[in-house]
């Protein structure tokens, strides 16, 4: 019996089970045929750009998270993660740029946190 291809979808499911389950590196794995099926899914990006950060392959998040934006500049999350990538590279002007987008378009309490962190950071940065 010869064995088909995975399925993308299925293979976009399964990497989102495996990220929920902080198992970033099998996620990417399993995303592997989603990502060579359709390269330009948002979804798919930022499914990567998820595994990615948690991972720590910030670069490769950053990445992932601009190729969204290009694709559906209105993402906020997007934003969002884009601005955290920029922050654990300690990019905090950049970051805080990204953030303010976001707490723009969606003011939620985690993107406003996350401005808020970044914003001391460059306060006392500033100060020293």
């Amino acid at each position: 019996m010869v064995e088909n291809a995975p399925d993308p979808l299925e293979a976009f499911r399964r990497a989102e089970a495996l990220v929920a389950q902080r198992r970033p590196l099998d996620a990417l794995a399993a995303l592997r045929p989603a990502l060579d099926a359709e390269p330009d899914s948002p979804s798919v990006q930022l499914l990567a750009g998820r595994a990615y950060l948690g991972s720590a392959q910030l670069r490769r998040a950053e990445q992932a998270f601009l190729r969204v934006l290009e694709l559906d500049p209105t993402d906020h999350y997007a934003r969002f993660a884009l601005g955290k990538a920029l922050q654990r590279q300690s990019r905090m002007t950049e970051a805080q740029t990204q953030l303010r987008l976001a707490v723009a378009m969606r003011p939620l309490p985690e993107y406003q946190e996350a401005l808020g962190e970044v914003s001391a950071r460059i306060a006392v940065d500033r100060d020293r």
